[in-house]
């Protein structure tokens, strides 16, 4: 008999589960250049209204309120909320931030100017639903502004070997289609005009092996953490060796027994609320 599949409360409880597992902040600081980079090249106004969906620790959020603007961090894990919390503080920086569902903001229609969300929204398990929501509490003529890791990207790759390890639940879209170009087209074309796709690259580059960066990300990644733990000894084993695996045939550091440097890229996407 099979297993009935899980329903949307189990999946989002498994979901907030996930990321409070591990310490996801100590991973965020590894790519918080790129965010702070990400935020740059929007050139926003002091005073603007941003959301930041998914938001984390806060990698968005925190440069955009330095920036001055009226900033806002929604998450679905209170243990990340609170550090965006205290990153705030330790800055002297003004930014709300709530615990929320990227398909069921808590927030009013039209209430933001920008919308932005780097690696987050995309890892919600109904897109159709987050491009409504992102939409809906964007002002007409706001701008939305999404990095997504992309299946090409050497992340994508690493999720691909992960979901041959742990699968998913059955229905659940890969998060990495929101990082291919067509499928973005067509999830945001409902609500969105003058949709604008680029490829962005960026370095993952850590003072480990390849072995060193599995179990970085095995100990502090959250979803990498809780798939490892779905298996048995064997098969953890097996998986471990195929990311390391994975790792090394990617490091193009000059020393890959103490240094990893894997090129990354992420597609950015721009587009204007209808």
């Amino acid at each position: 008999m099979s297993t009935p599949a899980p329903s949307i409360d189990q999946i989002k409880s498994s979901m907030r589960s996930t990321w409070m597992a591990g310490d996801f902040g100590v991973v965020a600081r590894t790519i918080s250049g790129a965010a702070e980079s990400f935020i740059a090249s929007l050139a926003l106004q002091p005073g603007t209204r941003v959301l930041d969906v998914a938001c984390g620790t806060g990698n968005l959020a925190i440069p955009a309120a330095r920036a001055g603007c009226v900033v806002t961090g929604v998450d679905i894990a209170p243990n990340l909320i609170k550090q965006a919390r205290q990153r705030a503080t330790a800055e002297d920086l003004t930014a709300t931030f709530d615990e929320g569902d990227a398909e069921q903001l808590p927030y009013a229609d039209a209430s933001f100017d920008v919308v932005v969300t780097m690696f987050g929204a995309m890892f919600a398990p109904r897109p159709e639903l987050v491009a409504s929501e992102l939409a809906r509490v964007l002002k007409p003529g706001g701008k939305l502004a999404m990095a997504n890791w992309n299946p090409a990207s050497f992340t994508g790759i690493m999720f691909k070997v992960g979901s041959q390890h742990a699968p998913s639940p059955p229905g659940i879209p890969a998060p990495v289609l929101w990082g291919d170009e067509s499928t973005v087209r067509t999830r945001l074309a409902p609500h969105f005009t003058a949709i604008e796709t680029q490829l962005i690259p960026i370095d993952f580059n850590m003072p480990f092996s390849a072995a060193g960066a599995v179990d970085f990300f095995r100990r502090y990644f959250g979803p990498t953490q809780v798939a490892f733990n779905r298996l048995d000894e064997a098969g953890q084993q097996t998986f471990a060796a195929d990311l390391e695996a994975l790792w090394s045939k990617h490091n193009v550091s000059p020393d890959p027994a103490n240094h990893i440097l894997v090129h990354n890229q992420y597609l950015q996407v721009i587009a204007t609320r209808s």
